[in-house]
């Protein structure tokens, strides 16, 4: 009796220190003027030129850019972004998780792309 006991103890303690030795997410730095708990749309790629847009709530309008990136903080349904904008005469979305995901947190552009709202949402 006692060794089909030891079995499962053994195997969970292996297992636990697997678990424990398993990395964790780390977050990526933030960008330029873009602090946590705010979602940023830049003018360049890669979260780089002038920072058109910064903001904790949710945000409408129409501003012309090149990157975004949620550095939201974990919050119940309110820590992702349902992003939406307008390319080529055509309307796109995508949720955007907040940094460091997992999932997308961060996008680049192609020119000629306008955002059109940023709301915040539950898990994508």
């Amino acid at each position: 009796m006692r060794k089909r006991l030891l079995l499962p103890l053994l195997a969970s303690a292996a297992l636990a220190g697997v678990v424990a030795l398993a990395p964790t997410a780390s977050a990526e730095a933030d960008p330029p003027g873009c602090g946590k708990e705010f979602f940023c749309i830049y003018a360049g790629e890669g979260q780089t030129g002038q920072l058109l847009v910064k903001s904790q709530h949710s945000w409408t309008g129409s501003v012309s850019g090149r990157s975004v990136f949620n550095n939201g903080i974990p919050y119940p349904d309110a820590d992702h972004i349902q992003l939406t904008w307008t390319y080529q005469g055509a309307t796109y979305g995508q949720c955007l998780h907040y940094n460091p995901g997992p999932g997308t947190y961060k996008l680049d552009f192609a020119e000629g792309v306008t955002f059109t709202g940023a709301k915040w949402r539950g898990e994508c």
